[in-house]
This record gives structure tokens, sequence and C-alpha cells, in this order.
């Protein structure tokens, strides 16, 4: 299992994001290093299909699966749709689940 963050520098989110994902990988029991990329340039973000930071990729898919219908990559703040608003880390259910789909 390949576990990425992607980021651009000055991410607030990020680090909470790296926080909680390495409590739930070990309450998962996945043992399996986390790549941090930091995201450099709008061409980049492009190319890397990068909507935004922090993104958390698990073997190459995005843990949103709404994330495959959208082009709006970009150096910009990712923002999560949660029961209680938005948020800008990932959710802990999406990071389960993204876990569990490639466990």
């Amino acid at each position: 299992m390949k576990v990425e963050i992607l980021y651009f520098a000055g991410c607030p989110n990020h680090e909470a994001l790296h926080g909680r994902l390495c409590e739930l990988m070990a309450e998962a029991g996945v043992d399996t290093p986390i790549e941090l990329r930091a995201i450099e340039s709008v061409e980049h973000a492009q190319r890397e299909r990068f909507l935004g930071s922090p993104t958390l990729r698990v073997d190459g898919e995005d843990a949103d699966p709404l994330a495959r219908e959208r082009t709006d990559f970009g150096l910009k703040c990712r923002l999560y749709l949660t029961p209680e608003g938005l948020r800008g880390t990932v959710p802990d259910e999406l990071l389960r689940t993204a876990l569990r789909r490639r466990s």
C-alpha cells in the first residue's frame, strides 16, 4: 500500500492530517510509511491533478471518491464537506474507508 499526503508549502492543515492519519493507520494495523509530497507550482498541480492542500491518496487514488469528477486543480486550500460543515482536513470516515479499500 502506498499512502501519500500532497500539500503546498505553508498549508496549515497537512500536519494535522498527517498526525490523525498516523493514529488511524495504527488503529487499523496498517504499517506503511506516509510519503509527504510538496506541490510547488500551478503546473505541478495540473500534472498531479492536485485538488488542493491537503490531499490524501492511497495507492494513487484520492481518499474522496467525489474527486474523480473534479478538474479544478491548483495551488489552494482544500475543504472537505462534513456533517459539521466544511473542514480543512480529510474527515476520519474518508480516511478509514480509503485504508480499508486498499488493505
